[in-house]
């Protein structure tokens, strides 16, 4: 599919209206499931197990985004890419976790940063579902 530069350019705030819903439904489901995890009783110490709490915050995270983007008619591969962005950064930091050069705080403040730049790989991958998805 071609479009003009006038679409494409027209398509670049639907782009960055794209990246702010998925930053709001990520941490509406990082809030709401959490709020939900707590409730039930299931929370998880961040201080005593900051790999754990950083895998279940992550997969809140998702479900947030991946209900959002299917809702919003993306495919399954779009909404999976978002979705490991959400992972991908605590992969290098959890070996440094784990051999207590990094803190807890450290690795959930370094996978936060870099999860925001991923998202908008991931995005840049695919600009033009980006760029044309529906407002």
């Amino acid at each position: 599919m071609t479009h003009t530069a006038q679409e494409t350019r027209g398509g670049w705030p639907r782009f960055a209206l794209h990246y702010l819903e998925m930053v709001v439904a990520m941490f509406a489901g990082m809030v709401v499931l959490g709020f939900l995890e707590s409730a039930a009783g299931l929370g998880i110490s961040h201080a005593e197990h900051p790999d754990l709490g950083y895998l279940i915050m992550a997969t809140n995270m998702s479900a947030g985004m991946a209900a959002w983007m299917l809702f919003r008619g993306h495919g399954r591969r779009s909404t999976l890419e978002m979705c490991v962005a959400m992972y991908v950064p605590a992969v290098p930091l959890f070996p440094l976790l784990w051999l207590g050069a990094i803190g807890g705080m450290t690795l959930m403040v370094l996978a936060h940063v870099a999860m925001f730049p991923l998202m908008l790989g991931a995005m840049l991958l695919r600009r033009s579902e980006y760029l044309h998805c529906a407002a």
